[in-house]
């Protein structure tokens, strides 16, 4: 077996316009064990890679919005190591050519066998920074999914990526995940948090909620979900 494969952390981001080909793509990089997350655009795809940092790209080259060299343009800017392998449906050599002057690893024509695309992100992995061991919570830490609330050092990381809040966000996630899959009503919660009624303001809620999902779900599956007319709860994501 390639020792690349027996790599889980090892973090793709797929790239491309049809949603179906994304879905296809991410189904046999997660068969190999990898993780992966898909997204449509270019705009997201530059997103989701300084929220995750993915070790490999598999990049189309034309987008809806930016187009796959510009894309890769800016995630080189600030993760230079990522290696690249582009999706295209064009075969002049020029195209080829621009794509790896761009700083592309590797590319694979369109159509193309899903075993081919494997098989190049194998070579490109050997080539790549290899992932860091994960780190084990600390004994004291709170566990949900993959988010870890070390409430004596009052850190909280998701996916391993730290998670920077403020006291008051962290005070209103740590009342959450203290009641996982728990419906509290907003009037708990500013109970709960601000210690008091806040004069019927319960719209803070809603506000301080909308900046915990910013920085602990975007990019992610969401963990913080609404429950229409009774509040809100947090779960591990799928």
């Amino acid at each position: 077996m390639d020792d690349t494969a027996e790599q889980p952390a090892w973090r793709i981001l797929v790239v491309d316009d049809e949603p179906d080909l994304v879905d296809v793509v991410c189904g046999a990089i997660r068969y190999e064990g990898w993780q992966v997350r898909g997204v449509t655009t270019g705009l997201a795809a530059v997103e989701a890679a300084a929220a995750w940092h993915p070790h490999a790209v598999v990049l189309d080259v034309m987008l809806p919005d930016l187009d796959g060299l510009e894309v890769l343009r800016r995630i080189h800017s600030t993760q230079p190591e990522a290696r690249v392998l582009f999706l295209t449906a064009r075969d002049a050599v020029e195209d080829r050519i621009a794509g790896i002057a761009a700083g592309g690893d590797d590319y694979v024509t369109k159509p193309f066998s899903l075993a081919e695309v494997v098989v190049r992100l194998r070579g490109l992995l050997r080539r790549a920074v290899p992932p860091a061991p994960a780190q084990p919570p600390p004994p004291h830490a709170l566990v949900l999914g993959d988010l870890v609330l070390d409430e004596r050092a009052r850190e909280v990381t998701r996916g391993g990526e730290p998670v920077e809040l403020s006291p008051t966000e962290y005070a209103l996630l740590a009342l959450l995940v203290h009641h996982p899959r728990q419906v509290l009503s907003k009037a708990q919660i500013l109970d709960a948090v601000w210690s008091y009624d806040f004069g019927g303001q319960a719209h803070v809620v809603e506000l301080y909620i909308s900046y915990l999902r910013k920085k602990l779900d975007h990019g992610r599956p969401p963990m913080i979900h609404t429950v229409r007319g009774a509040g809100y709860l947090i779960k591990a994501a799928p």
